[in-house]
């Protein structure tokens, strides 16, 4: 457990549609062993002691919230989500008090593998070092970068990391640098973005390779193992207690 212990509060965008699922709902509603996508994701948030409440932004055609259980979880809470993801993300940084809670998570939806030893290192270096910075996990393949289809040179890889959630930040500070980056019409794919916008600093906090986004068919396969696998480390590390 980190060494500073402050209320926290994650902001989890689940208004999107999934399309590269080829799925007849959102991907975040796929089940795995019984249970959504999204089910899996807040239940292991939820299980950190830390964490006091989830805002979930949802779309406003969501059909399939209500056949969950997530509204019997007294740490959830319903927002409106955007068109975009940074716009969910904004809509649940609204309702959120920075008194209450000076410090924010977001994580995606369809990451329901997050390991809580990763969620510990990440909320230990951010609060001990007093500043932001994300989950991520550094690049292990040769990179190239091409154009209609065709190689057009190597990219070093030494200093290329896959940028993971949660990515935490100071909760005024992050919203200020989202607004920000908006009004210039930036374009920002995750938190850390923003921030980068604005020249502020991220730390990078390196990751498990089990913290796995579900966004192909295949990856719901991998998905379920590694959740069975976890399932099944934590039962013996409880059995030898």
């Amino acid at each position: 457990m980190p060494s500073k212990k402050i209320p926290l509060v994650v902001v989890v965008p689940a208004a999107g549609v999934g399309k590269r699922m080829k799925a007849n709902c959102p991907k975040q509603y796929l089940k795995i062993n019984q249970k959504s996508i999204l089910e899996h994701t807040v239940s292991r948030l939820s299980s950190h002691p830390m964490i006091k409440k989830i805002i979930i932004a949802l779309s406003h055609e969501d059909e399939y919230f209500s056949e969950t259980r997530l509204s019997e979880n007294s740490k959830v809470m319903v927002v409106d989500g955007g068109k975009e993801r940074v716009d969910s993300v904004l809509a649940g940084l609204a309702v959120i008090d920075p008194h209450e809670f000076p410090w924010v998570l977001v994580h995606d939806a369809a990451r329901p593998c997050l390991t809580l030893n990763d969620l510990n290192h990440l909320i230990e270096a951010c609060l001990s070092n007093d500043k932001g910075g994300i989950l991520a996990s550094p690049v292990r393949d040769t990179m190239k970068q091409g154009c209609n289809g065709v190689i057009e040179q190597t990219i070093d890889r030494e200093n290329l990391w896959h940028a993971l959630t949660p990515q935490m930040y100071p909760t005024l500070q992050l919203k200020a640098a989202i607004e920000r980056a908006l009004s210039a019409q930036a374009i920002i794919t995750d938190e850390a973005s923003a921030i980068e916008f604005t020249g502020e600093v991220s730390q990078l906090i390196s990751s498990s390779s089990e913290n796995i986004k579900i966004t192909q068919p295949d990856d719901l396969a991998l998905a379920e193992f590694i959740l069975n696998k976890q399932s099944k480390d934590n039962q013996n590390i409880q059995e030898m207690q």
